[in-house]
């Protein structure tokens, strides 16, 4: 295994450990005179998960590294990453419950798009608007994260998580008004492939039974029957 795929399964690993660095509240580390709290200890881990979704890409294209098993879970590590700090956020109570289910079910209606489109042949890579998105929504939940037990932040962390909410939307409808044309136009066409197929077996089924009918028609007669004694 490369470096890039180990990355990317290390920021799998960081997910229990966000999750629960921010629902323990009781939470800490004592680093010398400094007393981190599990607010920080949460934020500590988000942002060196993130880091590794920034460099396990980097890494992949300079080297020339990328894998089939890198470029599905890569996405995969990214949705659970966000998908459960978010989670974590309504369970505190500093996010509100729908603002996460819309995020993260953007993400899963990408996903479906992704493997539909993997299924057809083609590949739906990152645009820009979904890089976009990936950095708001670093930043945004960077700040809620923050927020949990300084409620000073938390009026600019909504309108942070706000700004997630519009470009997740149109990042969206970006890739499904983009490859959902070429998705439904393939599917179509191998439809009408395989009705084609079919109907093409169809008439040799009944081209060879016709012929055998007609082999056995002729078959009969040309059998010699005895003459009749009267």
């Amino acid at each position: 295994m490369n470096l890039p795929n180990t990355l990317t399964i290390v920021r799998i690993f960081f997910v229990p450990l966000l999750v629960a660095a921010l629902v323990q509240e009781r939470v800490a580390i004592q680093i010398g005179s400094v007393h981190v709290t599990n607010e920080w200890l949460a934020l500590a881990i988000f942002l060196c998960a993130a880091a590794t979704d920034l460099l396990d890409g980097y890494l992949a294209r300079r080297w020339r590294q990328v894998t089939t098993i890198g470029t599905l879970l890569d996405p995969i590590a990214d949705k659970m990453l966000v998908s459960a700090a978010l989670i974590s956020l309504v369970q505190v109570r500093v996010l509100p419950a729908w603002m996460a289910i819309l995020i993260v079910g953007r993400e899963f209606a990408v996903s479906g798009l992704r493997s539909i489109a993997a299924a057809e042949g083609y590949t739906i890579k990152a645009n820009d608007l979904g890089k976009t998105k990936m950095l708001a929504q670093v930043v945004g939940v960077s700040a809620m994260l923050l927020s949990v037990h300084h409620p000073a932040l938390w009026p600019a962390a909504m309108a942070m998580m706000w700004g997630v909410v519009f470009f997740s939307i149109l990042s969206a409808l970006s890739y499904f008004r983009k490859f959902w044309r070429k998705i439904e136009g393939s599917i179509k066409k191998r439809r009408r492939r395989e009705l084609l197929l079919l109907e093409r077996k169809r008439q040799r089924e009944k081209m060879r039974q016709m012929g055998t009918a007609a082999g056995a028609e002729g078959l009969g007669t040309t059998i010699w029957k005895p003459p009749e004694v009267s």
